[in-house]
């Protein structure tokens, strides 16, 4: 049967799912999409994921591709859009698909990604932001925080940064071509774009720069970290909810 390989944008608010990978006990993002995929294809398959982002972290720009059977009554993507949305819950959306080539890879083309973590500093918390922001009530010295992020950028071993998985990894090197703040009132945002992240090493870093915003790291501690290449030297790993897979880059 021949097909059409679609790439789709995905935003979703990640409060209520174990992540976006299927997971065999617990509900997923993929799961929800495929389910909607399968209302309208029965013989639909698999969502091809660019990603996997932990339980509880949101998207705005994930991708992932699909294949879909070509008929001469194919959807153009627009409409399909509009079938897949009607079936989805409300807290995932496909902002977006795309026609692409039948070698085109979500995962494996995938160049590079921007991350952003959300911080509420102020003492009391904005309701509105409270599953999409980390409340840190303390001060922070912001300028500290840029000191800080700017030391993160280049080509470095961030295994003090990912927290440790059931196996040892081969290689813990990545290439962070952006680490920098955002100030907009009480709300920090820190945007981070990299070759490709290890397994929570986003919150790793947001966690650490909180320490040195505190004054309870200094921002040329971060080299020594980085090459200590142990996790419990460096700050707390960030809760889940301030993180957003901003977008993907090809």
């Amino acid at each position: 049967m021949d097909v059409s390989r679609l790439k789709l944008t995905i935003a979703y608010d990640g409060s209520n799912y174990a992540g976006f990978q299927w997971q065999p006990n617990d509900i997923s993002v993929q799961q929800r999409l495929e389910e909607a995929f399968q209302k309208i294809y029965p013989s639909f398959k698999r969502v091809h994921g660019s990603s996997r982002t932990d339980t509880g972290v949101h998207a705005r720009g994930m991708v992932a591709h699909v294949d879909v059977p070509q008929t001469r009554s194919e959807m153009n993507p627009s409409k399909l859009r509009l079938a897949i949305n009607a079936n989805l819950p409300e807290d995932i959306r496909v902002s977006l698909i795309q026609r692409v080539s039948s070698n085109f890879h979500a995962r494996f083309d995938a160049k590079g990604k921007q991350y952003r973590y959300s911080i509420w500093n102020h003492p009391a918390m904005d309701p509105l932001r409270r599953t999409q922001a980390w409340h840190v009530p303390r001060k922070l010295n912001v300028s500290l925080i840029e000191d800080a992020a700017s030391r993160f950028i280049g080509k470095h071993d961030f295994e003090s940064f990912a927290n440790c998985r059931s196996y040892k990894m081969k290689d813990y090197v990545r290439t962070l071509t952006r680490c920098d703040v955002q100030r907009r009132g009480s709300l920090l945002t820190i945007v981070i774009e990299g070759d490709g992240f290890l397994y929570k090493m986003c919150r790793g870093i947001a966690g650490t720069l909180i320490r040195v915003g505190e004054e309870k790291l200094k921002p040329s501690e971060i080299t020594r970290i980085l090459k200590s290449r142990d996790r419990r030297v460096a700050g707390m790993t960030a809760p889940a909810h301030g993180l957003v897979l901003w977008k993907v880059f090809y």
